[in-house]
């Protein structure tokens, strides 16, 4: 994790750049001895993953830093007084340590920092797209590129452009996974891509595909929906 030092105080900076050299889950990408040259910095779009932030600083505050900042990465304030707890969490601060600080503590705050990211990145892939496995191997798939889903005896088969992928699962736990924007049921055996649609006729919907054309029927019950999930516009 990628991390810069907000602190006017020596001796606390080289403390903190001791913990975080022993620290190998951390890289530090720069040290500041107040705000506004880290927010120069961090305009620029470097990646930074971490802020230490103390809270006392010359020409802007680490609460006015904070309040500065549109979106922000993780921040672990590191500061001299704990009066300033309860208002610094309002910012969704990661932890908050009281010098004199120990590595213990630290480290605490470190293993809280990579738990967030981690939950985070879970997050932002589940958005996004879905792991299949495949043999020994985890394929991942956009949800882009899925353009259907169908049921087979105790299997479900992805169907993408170029290839499918089979798996053992069942259409109600799959239809469960995926979002509800993107993929919509339109069958007891098929699940598709609203995205991926070409046309829609009486009963069946259409899909392109690289030697011509899927035609998948829809079911009876699973009509309506199919047409409340399309943006639908009929004069």
């Amino acid at each position: 994790m990628n991390c810069i030092i907000i602190e006017d105080d020596p001796l606390s900076v080289r403390i903190i750049q001791e913990f975080i050299r022993k620290t190998n889950e951390l890289s530090l990408v720069n040290t500041f001895s107040n705000a506004i040259d880290a927010i120069n910095t961090l305009q620029d779009k470097v990646d930074i993953d971490i802020i230490f932030l103390d809270i006392e600083l010359p020409d802007m505050s680490g609460m006015e830093f904070l309040d500065s900042l549109h979106d922000h990465p993780q921040v672990i304030i590191i500061s001299s007084k704990s009066l300033y707890a309860a208002d610094a969490f309002d910012y969704e601060v990661t932890d908050y340590l009281v010098k004199p600080i120990t590595y213990a503590r630290f480290y605490k705050a470190i293993q809280r920092a990579r738990k967030r990211m981690d939950r985070d990145r879970l997050d932002k892939i589940g958005k996004n797209e879905i792991f299949i496995k495949k043999n020994s191997t985890l394929v991942k798939l956009k949800y882009d590129n899925i353009l259907w889903i169908e049921a087979l005896e105790n299997y479900v088969i992805f169907n993408t452009y170029y290839e499918k992928y089979t798996i053992h699962f069942t259409m109600k736990a799959i239809e469960q996974k995926l979002p509800p924007d993107k993929f919509t049921r339109v069958h007891r055996s098929f699940i598709v891509n609203t995205s991926s649609i070409d046309v829609i006729e009486d009963n069946s919907v259409l899909i392109k595909v690289q030697d011509g054309t899927k035609t998948i029927p829809i079911g009876k019950s699973y009509k309506d929906k199919l047409m409340g999930d399309i943006n639908l516009m009929i004069k």
